[in-house]
């Protein structure tokens, strides 16, 4: 069967240029590497520790040393989950898109338009900028809440300049 004119369909458009593109992920000064040595070396040790109360018949006190290593090990999980979420700030000249997926993987996605927004600074004089928030009337996302104080007001004064560069 030939396709007739009526049935091809025109080029795309080009897509608006970003002006602002930032994946902000929390920090882990640990990863996964690390965390196998970390819970490596404290099995060894409490196996060491547990072993003369073992052989003296205490054999309760060795189930101890192993269920703090295993306490260990579902906290360094638990962190290691929670630094899997991350949130997309990308920015053109006709829309903002913030994007947060959780560490589950469910994602959510907020759009703005860059003329109508602000970005909301909560600054303490002790901690530094405590919150960030775009604000679009009523409505209003918090970004960054997982950054240090110092990185949030980096990202900030970024951000902050690319939003005045997508209004002139």
């Amino acid at each position: 069967m030939q396709a007739t004119s009526d049935s091809v369909s025109p080029p795309a458009a080009p897509a608006e240029t970003l002006l602002f593109s930032a994946t902000l992920y929390p920090h882990r000064s640990l990863g996964p590497a690390g965390t196998v040595v970390v819970i490596g070396l404290v099995g060894l040790i409490a196996l060491v520790t547990a072993m003369p109360f073992v052989m003296m018949g205490a054999w309760p006190v060795g189930g101890f040393f192993g269920l703090d290593v295993f306490l260990l090990w579902l906290c360094f999980r638990l962190n290691n989950r929670a630094a899997r979420r991350y949130e997309q700030v990308m920015l053109s000249r006709l829309e903002l898109i913030v994007r947060k997926v959780s560490a589950g993987g469910e994602a959510s996605e907020r759009r703005f338009n860059p003329f109508f927004v602000r970005l909301r600074a909560d600054k303490d004089p002790d901690f530094g900028l405590t919150r960030l928030a775009i604000v679009q009337r009523r409505e209003e996302v918090e970004i960054g809440a997982f950054l240090a104080p110092f990185e949030r007001a980096d990202f900030a004064q970024v951000f902050g300049g690319a939003l005045a560069k997508a209004r002139g």
